[in-house]
């Protein structure tokens, strides 16, 4: 890789088949700037970040499965974007050991992740750190080493992951600071373009709330969902809300403005056209990945090859950096 290519990275929570808020709101935006920008793209699946949610092995995998075979069946293009999983690259867990001694308590305090343990903790009455494991604790260590472990320029994030990047920089000076510039400072970019999709209940879409659009549903039961969607009394030809959850839907998946003088049963039917029209050929991919997933195997396993390239060369500066 040239050494004026600017790399951007990407990692990715492995947390069950995405929804149709997963999709509009990061899955799309992320694959068209990894297969449309000039930048040396990286898309890591975070299985060991993971760990502090699911302790069960097989969940663990079969999430990893389910999640990798949707960004492939999304879009995400393999030859213009380096997929690997994070425990394919043990030069990140050689580098978050290492980082760890240029890391001061102080700034772990302060990391949204375990200060809401915190405080849900003293809510309760218990033990401020109860049920708080050094993973968790620690977890912006690791995040730290898996964006500059690739020598990584940019992290496009949500306003709400910002504080990753800034650790993560923090991080970096902290070591160039004893070492010497042996590390890249990343920088966040902050994603406006994300869409906050309501579920069917209003709330944000999330399958905590239980109120999600999966994305890969067969048409029947998309079509079910669909007709889920609170409406109200309007006569068939009163013009319509325009954030109404149908019609948001419906222009994010014809990049169209939707006819709001029409009955909500047409409305509905209209959506569903428009949605399994794009879903219809992803959940055909997904559903042939996950049948064949030695395929995706093969994927990753190079994948983490080219990640490694770059992993080493970071790891061996950083070694002769600490004297090791």
């Amino acid at each position: 890789m040239s050494n004026n290519m600017k790399t951007i990275l990407t990692g990715i929570k492995c947390s069950g088949v995405p929804h149709v808020g997963n999709y509009l709101g990061s899955f799309q935006p992320a694959i068209e700037q990894a297969n449309t920008g000039d930048a040396k793209s990286f898309f890591f699946l975070a299985d060991f970040h993971a760990l502090n949610q699911i302790k069960d092995p097989t969940e663990l995998q079969r999430s990893v499965r389910e999640i990798a075979c949707a960004w492939l069946a999304c879009g995400l293009d393999p030859k213009k974007t380096v997929f690997y999983k994070q425990s394919d690259v043990p030069e990140i867990f050689e580098l978050t050991s290492i980082l760890g001694n240029v890391t001061s308590k102080g700034l772990m305090n302060r990391a949204h992740s375990y200060k809401a343990c915190v405080q849900k903790n003293v809510e309760a009455g218990l033990d401020p750190d109860d049920d708080v494991n050094i993973g968790l604790f620690t977890y912006p260590v690791l995040m730290a080493a898996d964006i500059l472990i690739m020598k990584t320029n940019f992290v496009p994030v949500g306003q709400d992951q910002k504080q990753h990047i800034e650790m993560a920089t923090d991080i970096a000076k902290s070591f160039n600071a004893i070492y010497g510039n042996v590390l890249t400072i990343p920088k966040e970019i902050i994603r406006t373009d994300v869409a906050v999709i309501p579920g069917l209940d209003g709330r944000k879409m999330s399958k905590s709330y239980n109120n999600t659009i999966p994305l890969f549903c067969d048409s029947t039961e998309l079509l079910k969902h669909i007709k889920r969607i609170p409406t109200d009394s309007s006569a068939p030809d009163a013009e319509k809300p325009a954030d109404h959850l149908i019609f948001r839907l419906y222009k994010h998946f014809t990049n169209k403005d939707p006819d709001r003088k029409i009955g909500w049963g047409d409305a509905k039917q209209q959506l569903f056209v428009a949605m399994d029209t794009v879903i219809k050929p992803m959940r055909d991919k997904y559903n042939y990945l996950i049948n064949n997933y030695s395929e995706v195997e093969k994927i990753l396993t190079q994948g983490a090859i080219e990640a490694r390239k770059m992993a080493k060369e970071t790891i061996t500066a950083v070694r002769k950096a600490i004297g090791a």
